[in-house]
């Protein structure tokens, strides 16, 4: 399945729809203005929060927690010594880690679990430059987590390059 975002910076505050290739809305992500710190809310199209990322606080590196139910669900980081690409790991509570690897600025990345593949983020479907789309390959994937996590590295690599 996949979900298109139109591109943008995405500021604080800012809220945008996410599309089903129907053209449905399938997720929104609402920017949560006036926060200590960066936090974005990803809610199903009834207003119900699925997915909470909040910038971690104290941390050596930049990181991004993800909570589901308002419970601790995953922690995403750049992943150390990787100079050709961008890598980031997403480790969920239960030690499980996806590699999230890719031009992540371009918008051409994928994410992986043990060499698994699935979502493939890409521009190329479209001819629309502010489109992307989250492919999401695999059927039983969380498909709500791994837009989360797409969204997440992206504003994480946005703001490691000066763009916030």
């Amino acid at each position: 399945m996949k979900y298109l975002v139109r591109d943008k910076i995405f500021a604080i505050g800012e809220d945008y729809w996410i599309e089903d290739e129907q053209g449905r809305h399938a997720f929104l992500v609402d920017g949560k203005a006036l926060r200590l710190r960066d936090t974005l809310e990803l809610k199903d199209p009834d207003g119900k929060v699925l997915i909470t990322l909040r910038q971690k606080m104290f941390s050596l590196r930049d990181a991004m927690t993800v909570e589901r139910d308002e419970r601790p669900l995953a922690t995403i980081r750049r992943k150390r010594l990787s100079l050709l690409r961008n890598h980031f790991r997403v480790t969920l509570v239960d030690g499980t880690e996806l590699d999230v690897s890719g031009r992540i600025l371009d918008r051409e990345f994928t994410v992986e679990y043990e060499g698994e593949l699935l979502a493939h983020i890409s521009r190329q479907w479209f001819h629309v430059r502010e489109t992307y789309a989250v492919n999401v390959v695999r059927e039983d994937a969380d498909a709500a987590l791994l837009v989360a996590v797409a969204v997440c590295v992206i504003r994480m690599a946005e703001r490691e390059r000066g763009d916030d």
